[in-house]
């Protein structure tokens, strides 16, 4: 069992977040830039990219899948997912960029084919899934590493967002939970079978 030192967890937060480490967070900069670039040509266009979003069983509905996370209701959805994705997207990271974008995509593209197949009949957007996502890869690489680094990312995760959970319940009619849920279990499924398939790697 690994005991966290608050010390030497303090220390490890600072040291993420000095300047000579600011580079390492380009990618998530970039792609919230990125989302913020499609809400304004969005609102300019009255919303109607969001039919590009996910529709469940629809054969169209399959462009959403990529594309959702980029694509929001309006300005304070785009608000609302824009602080936890820069936040939760920076201690994912932490692992490195090759991490983060597998992460990203993998969440992407599996939290978008279950909310496809299984969520309810209407559009679904927003960079919710991917939120969610983050937040389950950073909770399962601290279960599965069980790293000082690891531990302490989760710990500061669940300090900040551990109400997040919450979100994956059908609590209100116009919020896509399907797409929390999706995304929470995408997240921890990536780390799992990346974790299984290092472990089943033959070693050089």
């Amino acid at each position: 069992m690994i005991r966290l030192n608050p010390e030497k967890t303090f220390c490890l937060c600072r040291r993420l977040l000095t300047p000579m480490n600011a580079t390492r967070f380009q990618p998530i900069i970039l792609l919230v830039a990125l989302i913020w670039v499609v809400e304004v040509v969005n609102f300019f266009l009255g919303h109607r990219l969001s039919s590009w979003g996910i529709l469940p069983r629809s054969f169209s509905g399959l462009i959403g899948i990529p594309l959702a996370p980029l694509l929001h209701g309006g300005f304070w959805h785009t608000v609302s997912n824009t602080i936890p994705l820069l936040f939760l997207g920076a201690l994912t990271l932490a692992g490195g960029k090759r991490v983060f974008w597998e992460t990203t995509v993998s969440v992407t593209l599996l939290s978008g084919a279950l909310v496809w197949l299984f969520a309810r009949g209407s559009y679904h957007v927003g960079a919710s899934g991917l939120v969610f996502g983050y937040f389950g890869a950073i909770l399962a690489r601290a279960a599965i590493e069980r790293s000082l680094t690891s531990m302490a990312i989760g710990v500061i995760t669940v300090m900040a967002y551990g109400g997040l959970i919450w979100g994956i319940l059908p609590l209100r009619s116009h919020v896509s939970f399907e797409s929390h849920l999706f995304g929470l279990i995408a997240g921890i499924f990536v780390v799992w079978l990346d974790a299984k398939l290092s472990r089943s790697k033959p070693s050089s």
